[in-house]
This record gives C-alpha cells, structure tokens and sequence, in this order.
C-alpha cells in the first residue's frame, strides 16, 4: 500500500529541507502532498516560490482524506518554522497525528514547533542548533546527530540531512532498508 506523506508549507519554509525530503519519499514511492498554509503560491526563505499541490484549508474541508495521510512533514527555515508553530490548524495536525501515532517530522527549526505543541515529551531530538529558543517549552535539547528518530517522532538537523532525513522518514514508514540504500546510492547521497 501507498504510504501518503503531507507536507505542510508556510511562507518562509526553507526550500531545500521541503523538495529534497518530498524528493527522496517520492523515489520511495510515496505519495506526497504539499499543502500551502494561506495560499497555493508559498514563499520560501530565500524567496523562491513553489506552488503547493493544494490549500491547508481544502484538506480539512475533507477530515477523511485529510487523516488519511501516514505522516505529516514540518520543514524548517524562517519565519516558516514559527508561522507552522503559530497556526492552529497545524497544531491540530500535529497533535492528532501524534496521538494516532502517525509519523510526525519536523527539520532544522520546526522541531520547535513540535515541542511548543506538546509532541515530543522528552523523546531525543535534532535540528538546528540555536533554534531551541523557538520553543517556549524547555524540553527541547538535541542529540546533534544529523537525524534522530525516537519512536513515531523524526527530526533532522538542517538543509543539509535533508535527504537523509526522507530516508529516516521512510524507514519510520515501513519502507525496506534495501530499497532506501538504493535510493540513495542512486542519488549519490554519501552517509554517515
């Protein structure tokens, strides 16, 4: 079965951690849908524009199709990482997801957001170093590593584990240890 995979895009998300993460779990045949936050034309940290698949809005107009996604994907950069934490629509996502015990991951500032809404309960945790402060809660300390994964929670530190951390997603996910060394071998991700 297809594993679906949601994006959620705010502007000033970091482009790299979005199109690289949605680019391996793709090669890993997964379905993934990026959704805009206010508006299908998202601005990028860099302000590059990418147009969503759809509207966060339409989404939850259908709570059916919505839920039925395996995994919810926060990327970094900023001001995305703290316009995904101030939204209550992805607090819900995220919260529910976590409860149901959905895949929730989060990149380079996003990690945050997760722990501003009360996901990560201690569990170990990367991202970008300094981002911390973000978060209002004070469990967020990280492990440095370039992408950790406790449990149904996936993190990773930055632009530049971006690939690496679609992999981990994908592991989390089910997907073959062989097909996610092919996968990267294939992109000529050096690891480790």
């Amino acid at each position: 079965m297809t594993k679906k995979v949601l994006i959620l895009l705010a502007d000033g998300f970091e482009e790299v951690e979005a199109v690289g993460t949605g680019d391996v779990l793709k090669r890993l045949g997964c379905k993934c849908v990026m959704a805009g936050l206010d508006s299908d034309r998202v601005r990028s940290s860099a302000s590059l524009y990418i147009c969503a698949d759809t509207l966060l809005d339409t989404l939850l107009a259908d709570s059916s199709s919505l839920y039925s996604f395996d995994a919810v994907v926060l990327p970094g950069g900023l001001p995305g990482a703290t316009n995904l934490r101030d939204d209550a629509r992805v607090k819900k996502i995220v919260t529910d997801f976590a409860a149901e015990g959905k895949i929730v991951a989060a990149i380079c500032a996003a990690p945050a957001a997760l722990s501003s809404f009360g996901v990560l309960n201690g569990r170990k945790v990367t991202g970008y170093p300094g981002c911390e402060r973000l978060s209002p809660v004070s469990d967020l300390a990280f492990t440095g590593s370039r992408t950790e994964r406790d449990g149904n929670i996936v993190t990773g530190k930055g632009p530049g584990a971006s690939l690496e951390f679609g992999a981990e997603i994908g592991r989390a996910l089910g997907i073959e240890e062989e097909k996610i060394t092919a996968t990267l071998d294939a992109m000529f991700v050096v690891r480790g």
